[in-house]
Formats: C-alpha cells, sequence, structure tokens
C-alpha cells in the first residue's frame, strides 16, 4: 500500500473506531469518512462493506482474545479458563453498541456468504480458539459433552445483547453467564 493510502486507512479506522465507540456499529460512514478527510468512495473501496469496517477495526481485539485464548489453554482449571474467556468476548462486545448484532448475524452466516462475509471471517478463528477451550473442559468432565462451541458463542453474543439493552443494570451480563455456566455443568 502507498503511503497516502496507508495514511488514508489508518485514519479511517481510527475514525470509525471513535465513531462506533460514541454512536455504536450503526454510525454513519459518511461523517466517518469526513472525519478521516476522505470521501466517500476511498471508503468504500477499502471497506466494500460495513461488515468490512467492522472486522478491520475489531481486529486488535480479535487478537488479543485469540492469544487470551492460547494462554488459558494451559490453565488447570479448564472450565473457569473458558468462562474467563466467554467473559472477555462479553466485556469487548460491550464496549460498542451495536456489535453483538452484528456478530450473531455473523455467526448464523458460518460459511462465510452473504452480508456477514467479513464479520464471519473473523469469527472463525474465535470459534476455533473456543473449540479448544470447549473441548478441554469437555474433556476433563466440567462442562457437558452436548455443547457445541456455535451455541455457546451465539449465547456469549446474546448475553452481550441483553446487558447492551440494559445500561442501567452493570451486573446483568455477569448474573445471566453465571446461569448460562450453571447450565453447561454435566447432569449429576
Amino acid at each position: 500500500m502507498r503511503a497516502d493510502a496507508r495514511r488514508n486507512y489508518e485514519k479511517l479506522l481510527a475514525e470509525a473506531r471513535t465513531a462506533f465507540a460514541e454512536h455504536g456499529t450503526d454510525a454513519s460512514l459518511e461523517e466517518v469518512a469526513r472525519r478521516a478527510g476522505v470521501g466517500i468512495g476511498t471508503l468504500y473501496r477499502r471497506f466494500p462493506t460495513r461488515h468490512a469496517l467492522l472486522s478491520a477495526v475489531f481486529q486488535d481485539a480479535v487478537d488479543e482474545l485469540l492469544a487470551h485464548a492460547q494462554e488459558l489453554e494451559k490453565s488447570p482449571a479448564p472450565c473457569e479458563a473458558l468462562v474467563t474467556w466467554l467473559r472477555a468476548i462479553i466485556t469487548h462486545t460491550g464496549e460498542y453498541r451495536g456489535l453483538a448484532r452484528a456478530l450473531m448475524t455473523a455467526s448464523a452466516c458460518p460459511d462465510g456468504t452473504g452480508e456477514g462475509t467479513a464479520m464471519a471471517a473473523c469469527s472463525i478463528p474465535m470459534r476455533e480458539a473456543g473449540t479448544a477451550l470447549l473441548a478441554r473442559a469437555q474433556e476433563a468432565g466440567t462442562v457437558r459433552a452436548d455443547v457445541p462451541i456455535r451455541d455457546l458463542m451465539q449465547l456469549t453474543n446474546a448475553i452481550a445483547l441483553a446487558a447492551e439493552q440494559s445500561p442501567d443494570d452493570p451486573e446483568l451480563a455477569d448474573r445471566l453467564l453465571s446461569l448460562a455456566v450453571r447450565g453447561l455443568r454435566p447432569r449429576q
């Protein structure tokens, strides 16, 4: 990428992060382009869809979550490691209004087709990292064997969405995750 194109790319990402934090993931892309000092055509050349821009904006956080999952794979308590990682996902998702809905849409598109293509591609390594943590917990007998990662990721996004819709209840996400964890435990 040429130096000026790289600068425009970085400006667009910075302005998109700010706009998504302030106004949610439905923020005006025209406003993002204007604040970055470029035309809307430049934004769409770099990011053909809103989901492509979302994916690029959140890539650093995804990388951090993936690294965190790798660290947690070494934990002697597999179920707690899985829950810690799920909690980190909920925390990240809660930083941007509308992100949970976008992630749920991407999860419903596992083959990477349709509008969620960029977000779905971003969710594949997350699903793989979650699969490794879930498998360890299942092998240890601390999580039911019939729990698939796809359902667990959707549940995590649903918890984040519920918390987003109830901003006056900052403990809601943790309570809902605790409830979900109880349901993950093997039946006695």
